[in-house]
């Protein structure tokens, strides 16, 4: 006699699978730590100050 197999059960383990390659997959690209992100943003300012630093004339502010 044949062992009879629940399909949902494998249905869902492959959903579980799939979601976890998921997660995965988005913590290489978007997962970075905390330290990270600070260090990126003061680059980014320092970046921002030395241009603005560097202008030879500095842009008007509009009119209000």
């Amino acid at each position: 006699m044949a062992k009879v197999v629940n399909l949902n059960k494998f249905r869902k383990q492959k959903a579980k699978q799939d979601r976890e390659k998921q997660a995965d997959t988005n913590r290489r690209l978007h997962g970075r730590t905390k330290a990270e992100r600070l260090q990126e943003l003061k680059q980014k300012q320092r970046l921002d100050t030395q241009v603005d630093g560097a202008r030879l004339d500095k842009p008007k502010k509009p009119e209000e």
